[in-house]
């Protein structure tokens, strides 16, 4: 029996502000480079202060919500669980949303009082992309935010790793997986960044549980999670965390295991000017692929396909006629 949706996806809600920045800047302001830092609402604020606001981009984000989009954008059935707050941010998030195609348990009129979340994005001159991030109100993000029938009704549950940080965002993640598995939804898992596995080693253990379906994992992630000093090593151990797996392997393309086989998916030329979302739409071209009949192989050609194009402009996303493109382009 068909099922609803797709993709039912569990995140961070931030509205992201997509910006380019010097090495100077990054510099003078001591800003850990390449990596994703939360920060306080003062720090962010004489960040935002500090660059050019009107030549930056803004759009609902989030890394699951940028997943979410992508998959939606190729033609995906998707669900978004997410908690943004009753101000003007949190109704953009909403609306932003919803025009994507995607459905929620975002209710308009009906957010809690609070601050919604915002990432400051920077990119610098070398395609780095660095994020800053206040969460705001989706640091309270909790199970009250799972919308179970939705989520029964879902192929895959989707969940970033970005969560982790707190006792009850992470709480969900472990409530979310145990009502999938009970419901024979399968289980797919991003670890979102590397400070996610090096810092939050132990609370990650403590989500994948007994494995995961789908592990999504860059190669630093990869080696950090398994303890291990080269990919081909971290490979085998991931073989015990998740029945299949996707490492993506930045400008080397991708790695993919499919339950039996290691499969190697190349890159495609690209000229990049902004890592940012790359590896969010890597996720959801493959959801895509592998819910709308594709083997694992297409669907991590699509993704690295997806991945180059979106590197090669500023932003984590593309449009969605160029998304639906992309597959006549690789398979007509």
């Amino acid at each position: 029996m068909a099922r609803k949706y797709h993709v039912y996806g569990m995140g961070n809600a931030l509205v992201d502000i997509v910006t380019e920045v010097s090495e100077e800047f990054v510099s003078e302001h001591s800003i850990e480079k390449g990596l994703m830092t939360l920060v306080d609402e003062d720090l962010q604020h004489r960040l935002v202060n500090a660059i050019h606001l009107p030549s930056s981009d803004m759009q609902c984000g989030g890394s699951a919500a940028n997943t979410i989009i992508g998959a939606a954008q190729f033609g995906t059935s998707c669900f978004y669980s997410c908690k943004v707050a009753n101000d003007e941010m949190g109704d953009f998030y909403h609306k932003d949303l919803t025009s994507n195609g995607v459905s929620t348990n975002l209710t308009p009129g009906a957010h809690e009082a609070g601050i919604t979340g915002k990432c400051l994005v920077m990119t610098t001159p070398d395609a780095e992309r660095t994020m800053n991030t206040f969460l705001g109100i989706t640091a309270n993000y909790s199970s009250k935010e799972i919308c179970e029938d939705s989520l029964k009704d879902s192929e895959y549950l989707y969940i970033e790793g970005y969560l982790v940080t707190g006792e009850s965002s992470r709480e969900a993640m472990k409530v979310a997986k145990e009502l999938a598995e009970e419901n024979e939804v399968r289980t797919a898992l991003t670890f979102s960044d590397p400070s996610m596995v090096k810092y939050f080693k132990e609370q990650m253990v403590e989500v994948v549980g007994e494995g995961v379906d789908l592990l999504f994992c860059n190669e630093e992630e990869a080696m950090l999670y398994t303890d291990t000093e080269s990919i081909d090593t971290a490979v085998e151990a991931l073989k015990d965390v998740a029945r299949t797996f996707v490492v993506t392997l930045g400008a080397k393309g991708a790695l993919v295991f499919d339950s039996e086989s290691e499969i190697r998916i190349d890159p495609f030329p690209t000229d990049p000017v902004d890592t940012n979302g790359a590896g969010d739409l890597f996720a959801g071209a493959f959801l895509h692929g592998i819910t709308n009949g594709m083997s694992f192989e297409d669907a991590g050609k699509l993704a690295s396909l997806a991945a180059s194009k979106v590197v090669s402009k500023f932003g984590p996303r593309l449009e969605a006629s160029h998304a639906k493109k992309l597959i006549g382009h690789l398979f007509d």
